[in-house]
């Protein structure tokens, strides 16, 4: 294309000013800040543009700048973070929200984020208290711990207990223990932001007590312990119980702690789950600190629940960075009244999402299976092949490593489109649903379904085999 008529292109580009008085724009001016929508039109403008200079188009067409402008108003209006359904079967999702909120503690949080509330104030005296009076008691009860309180994350738990217990000295962790997490958030990052000296003993694959024990120097000044949520190291290993360092830290004055990552509290092997070991039976053994997530086998909100004995909480209670790493109102009650559900186990796992999910029995998901696929085929059969199929579930979050839990999915292979195409459509749709492809067949894992979304389900399917989905 010529330079002349590129020039005569670029003068038929109507203006900021034109384009706002048109109705399908100016109505948006009830909707949105004009800044906003101005900044929108000059984005447009500025792209036809270079496509112009480029040569990459021939002709000016309003109606599509006036189409590309309404759909990024439409985007930027929506809310970004939005619900998903999750059909991945992975119940602890981490890209996904992690744990679901049981029914007590959402109506508990709606209670406390729509009135004022005695966050800090002690209602019997009448002055400034502690928010950690909310779920201390309530946590020590449910443990047996002797004092406890809570940040934001657990990994911001581990950096207080560290920052706090270890500032300037050595902390001692084996090197099987030395675990990366998602988003390559390393252990050793962590332990050389908090301040602290890491020595690392053993091996990856085996650590023996003496390996602690010849490390130890007038430097040290804890014994730590991870545990290993989201890997398993199978084989020729060997590794120190918590027992035998406490016992270990005994000797030499030195106190353990522990990062349990996702700590439970129930025992899962009556449920046919593996075994894993209970924040309850790490205090036991005598961890003078423990730390762990809220938000996965807990099931409850974010949060890093750091538990154990009293001189050591009330040190890490009077850390400065405390305040830093504090949560709010609303983290507090939702965790809470999830805590509240755990004095009875029985209630707990029937009203914790992540806990029923997990011991789902298999009948009830084949049933629920085949009730998802008769509402599928009722609304497509001509346009999919459709069965159920024996799958596995995985716990997630880095919860339950290793461990793969019978599932029921109905698979799913479209006539018209692909797998590929059909997976990703149905991230576009509204809600967007997520699953897993395998074996070229779409799968929808029941385990993370819930009951009112089988009735979503096969709209949803339909809206991403319409032949129009996703070309706008």
């Amino acid at each position: 294309m010529l330079l002349k008529e590129k020039q005569v292109l670029l003068r038929q580009l109507p203006a900021v000013d034109e384009i706002l008085k048109i109705p399908e724009i100016s109505n948006w001016l009830n909707i949105l800040p004009r800044h906003l929508i101005t900044d929108i039109i000059r984005k447009v403008l500025e792209i036809k543009r270079n496509e112009i200079l480029s040569g990459k188009i021939d002709g000016i067409s309003q109606e599509e700048i006036i189409v590309k402008i309404t759909r990024m108003l439409e985007k930027r209006q929506k809310d970004h973070l939005k619900r998903v359904i999750n059909a991945t079967g992975i119940v602890i999702h981490t890209n996904l929200g992690r744990s679901l909120l049981a029914k007590e503690a959402i109506s508990h949080l709606v209670e406390i984020a729509s009135h004022y509330n005695n966050l800090e104030y002690d209602l019997e005296i009448g002055k400034r208290g502690s928010r950690y009076v909310h779920i201390e008691e309530l946590l020590c009860e449910l443990t047996g711990a002797e004092a406890a309180m809570v940040v934001n994350n657990n990994a911001a738990a581990v950096f207080l207990i560290l920052n706090t217990l270890a500032y300037g000295k050595k902390v001692i962790v084996s090197r099987g223990e030395l675990v990366e997490i998602g988003g390559s958030f390393r252990m050793p990052d962590v332990m050389a932001k908090s301040g602290v000296k890491l020595v690392e003993v053993g091996t990856t694959n085996r650590t023996h007590i003496y390996d602690y024990e010849k490390a130890i120097d007038e430097e040290t000044a804890l014994l730590m312990k991870v545990h290993k949520s989201n890997f398993k190291i199978v084989g020729f290993t060997k590794e120190v119980s918590l027992k035998e360092l406490v016992e270990l830290g005994k000797k030499y004055y030195l106190p353990v702690i522990e990062d349990l990552g996702s700590g439970n509290f129930i025992d899962f092997t009556k449920y046919g789950i593996q075994q894993e070991c209970t924040v309850k039976e790490t205090i036991e053994a005598g961890a003078a600190v423990v730390s762990f997530s809220g938000d996965k086998l807990l099931g409850g909100p974010q949060a890093g629940i750091i538990l154990g004995k009293h001189p050591y909480l009330e040190a890490i209670k009077k850390n400065p960075l405390t305040r830093v790493l504090r949560i709010d109102k609303l983290t507090l009650s939702a965790l809470e009244s999830t805590l509240k559900l755990y004095r009875d186990e029985g209630l707990a796992v029937k009203e914790i999402p992540t806990l029923n999910m997990l011991i789902l029995p298999q009948e009830k998901l084949k049933k629920k299976a085949i009730k998802l696929k008769k509402a599928i085929k009722k609304l497509l059969s001509q346009r999919i092949a459709i069965l159920v199929k024996p799958s596995f579930s995985e716990a997630g979050g880095g919860s339950l490593p290793g461990a793969k839990l019978p599932t029921y999915v109905v698979a799913i292979r479209p006539k018209d489109i692909s797998v590929t195409q059909l997976e990703k459509r149905l991230r576009l749709t509204k809600p967007p649903l997520i699953a897993r492809i395998e074996e070229d067949m779409l799968y929808l894992d029941v385990r993370t379904i819930l009951d009112e979304e089988i009735k979503i389900i096969p709209y949803l399917i339909k809206i991403a085999l319409e032949e129009d989905n996703g070309k706008t």
